[in-house]
């Protein structure tokens, strides 16, 4: 969270410098240093802020203060945070921006099936996520066409819940992506699949995962979030 987007938070909230200081446990003379640049939003201060203007999880921090040790169980907590309902018994605190954990996710070599099928509700529901921050992470790691292909589903979500205007965001954030689509084969974090696996793949994956050169069988009729 940049000091910018404190402000932009504080005023939202109809907070005075003084009102959001005191419920911070701040002084005004340090967060007015913040707000204006001269002092770093930690991690830890940006979920307070959070908390207190009520904002969405998108205000967290991309380029986090802290190394990233997810494993499986911490992708389903963060994800359960979020609202997502496949892991809605996990609720808890948001610790993760939805455009971070969405990069960390396409990002691994491997990941339960679970939380991959979770990844395009992730990108339907944040429609305000950092799109240019994600699209230019998902590049320098050659992770476009994962990328890609979740939002080719999430689109598909959207167009199924009869939301135009969400769709064709995603829309045009696909095309962006679209430039930059790798021809060399990949999965859909699941590098562990046997030859037999991949093989059969390339004759069956849908329409969405062949031109993304992804082998997946994902499909959205496998979404069960998605309206019937």
């Amino acid at each position: 969270m940049t000091g910018e987007a404190l402000k932009a938070g504080r005023e939202e909230a109809n907070l005075t410098q003084q009102e959001a200081a005191s419920r911070l446990g701040l002084t005004q003379a340090y967060l007015s240093m913040l707000e204006r640049g001269r002092r770093p939003v930690t991690t830890e201060l940006a979920t307070q802020a959070m908390k207190v203007f009520h904002l969405r999880p998108t205000a967290l921090p991309l380029e986090a203060d802290f190394h990233s040790t997810l494993d499986e169980s911490a992708f389903k907590l963060e994800l359960g945070a979020l609202g997502y309902p496949g892991f809605s018994y996990l609720r808890g605190k948001s610790h993760y921006n939805p455009a971070r954990l969405l990069f960390l996710a396409l990002d691994q070599d491997d990941l339960d099936r679970r939380v991959v099928e979770a990844l395009p509700w992730l990108a339907y529901t944040y429609p305000e996520m950092d799109w240019e921050w994600l699209t230019r992470k998902a590049k320098l790691n050659d992770r476009q066409n994962r990328l890609g292909f979740v939002v080719d589903l999430a689109e598909e979500v959207a167009e199924n819940a009869g939301n135009a205007s969400r769709r064709k965001s995603l829309s045009q954030n696909k095309a962006q992506i679209e430039r930059s689509r790798l021809a060399r084969e990949d999965t859909l974090s699941n590098d562990s699949m046997t030859q037999a696996e991949r093989k059969w793949l390339r004759q069956n994956r849908p329409p969405k995962a062949r031109h993304w050169n992804l082998l997946t069988d994902l499909d959205v009729k496998h979404l069960t979030y998605v309206p019937s």
